[in-house]
């Protein structure tokens, strides 16, 4: 029996559910919202949340499973996904046929050979392997499973890992990759990890069918038209602009005067010498106000390994002070809802240059080249300060920006991250930072 609302359930609302303890079976809550009758969150006796969408297909009433609450799916984007099978079904398409159709293996798929596992048996395996044992946030080992079985496996459950090709995964992928982008890109990591884990115990070699690079960054469902021939276009640049080390300190005092989500992304981005994506797809799960540390997961790292960055006392009291999004788990939530776009703090700088154009000053341009300093090029301005202003280490400040540094034998022997003498020298620079005087200075110096 479906307990009814006679109004839109909000997170808050959906959290404090509960499961009344007087039948057995789960408790069903209807939660409203516009274009969602039907959704309803069931409640076991444990404890357990998970979103089902009640509609009528061809006449008949049928139940459509969403995913766990609240993870990986929240409220919001049970809402999302409950309109658009709402949409479907309007069509006159069977969203629940649909699912059973594409979790069939392909009509020419190759017999099973009996050595070669099926992909939910190789994700099964890699979970139960002890190689997840060595992310130190047990949440991100936890969504592991969720996101794998949630996303991955319908589509790919049933085939070996044999028979999985770059469109497999692909079409595994399609249905989250532009409504939940962060979540699919790392579910793209994943199931690359949980394939090569398989070849591996099968002794198969051959290129990864998930990996990004050459592969699925040109594959239609996953690109948009001209979206490959631009990021070709940026990669060849050979230096993002910086802005000049002695600027820093009055474009940090300009910056904090402004308000907004992307104001205070930037702020972080520069405080942590962080890279936009790390930022814009920052998790509250991943920071430890407590310990003063953001763990960034490998599937969000450039050299896809797990980073680990110490807070300075500027960046927890900037993150103390930002507004929890109800829904999002994101630290940075972009006005209408998700992540911001790599575009919002590009176009924030370059609005911040023309107003000190405007006021009759230099603006903040690279010394060298005279372009608009860009969000990325605050590192090269880390670095330099580092390397011409104080007197921490080469190999700190490229463990900071989480480069590789040395050569291969070197870094088998050096495993440690060099992380408290990281902590002092992030500290530092968000001194330099904030320090008025040399922000006065560099004021002066500009008019």
């Amino acid at each position: 029996m479906v307990k009814r609302v006679e109004k839109a359930l909000t997170d808050k609302a959906v959290k404090a559910l509960r499961h009344p303890g007087d039948k057995d079976g789960h408790a069903v809550f209807a939660v409203g919202g516009d274009g969602c009758e039907g959704l309803s969150l069931q409640v076991s006796k444990a404890g357990g949340k998970s979103w089902i969408l009640r509609a009528t297909i061809n006449g008949k009433r049928r139940e459509i499973g969403l995913g766990t609450y609240p993870e990986p799916i929240t409220l919001a984007d049970a809402r999302e996904q409950a309109r658009e099978l709402k949409r479907q079904i309007a069509a006159g398409r069977d969203p629940i046929a649909e699912r059973q159709a594409a979790r069939q293996p392909p009509a020419n798929a190759e017999p099973v050979k009996p050595r070669s596992m099926t992909f939910r048996t190789a994700v099964s395996k890699f979970l139960a392997s002890g190689q997840l044992d060595l992310l130190q946030n047990r949440k991100h080992a936890a969504q592991w499973g969720s996101t794998l079985y949630a996303y991955a496996v319908p589509t790919l459950g049933v085939l070996t890992v044999e028979q999985i090709d770059k469109h497999s995964v692909a079409d595994a992928l399609a249905p989250i990759w532009w409504k939940i982008p962060e979540t699919a890109r790392r579910v793209r990591g994943r199931i690359e990890t949980v394939i090569r884990f398989a070849d591996g115990l099968e002794k198969r070699d051959r290129a990864n069918p998930a990996r990004w690079k050459d592969n699925l960054d040109d594959h239609g469902a996953l690109t948009r038209p001209g979206e490959k021939r631009d990021k070709k276009r940026k990669a060849s640049k050979k230096h993002h602009p910086a802005l000049p080390v002695d600027d820093a300190p009055a474009w940090f005092t300009d910056l904090r005067g402004r308000d907004g989500v992307s104001v205070r992304a930037l702020e972080f981005l520069a405080l942590m010498a962080a890279r936009s994506g790390e930022v814009r797809g920052a998790l509250w799960s991943e920071i430890d106000l407590k310990a003063a540390v953001w763990t960034v997961p490998g599937e969000r790292m450039k050299m896809d390994e797990e980073h680990r960055v110490p807070l300075s006392p500027a960046a927890v009291a900037l993150l103390e002070a930002l507004p929890r999004m109800a829904g999002s788990e994101l630290v940075f939530t972009a006005p209408r809802g998700g992540e911001l776009s790599d575009m919002a703090l590009s176009v924030l700088m370059r609005k911040m240059h023309a107003r000190e154009v405007k006021a009759g000053r230099t603006g903040w341009l690279d010394a060298r080249s005279k372009r608009i300093a860009t969000p990325h090029g605050m590192r090269a301005c880390f670095r330099t300060w580092v390397q011409d202003r104080t007197a921490f280490p080469r190999e700190i400040a490229e463990a900071a920006l989480a480069h590789k540094s040395g050569d291969d034998t070197e870094n088998a022997y050096a495993r440690g991250d060099y992380f408290e003498r990281r902590r002092q020298m992030m500290g530092a620079w968000a001194d330099y930072l904030t320090s008025t005087e040399a922000a006065q200075e560099a004021q002066e110096a500009a008019e």
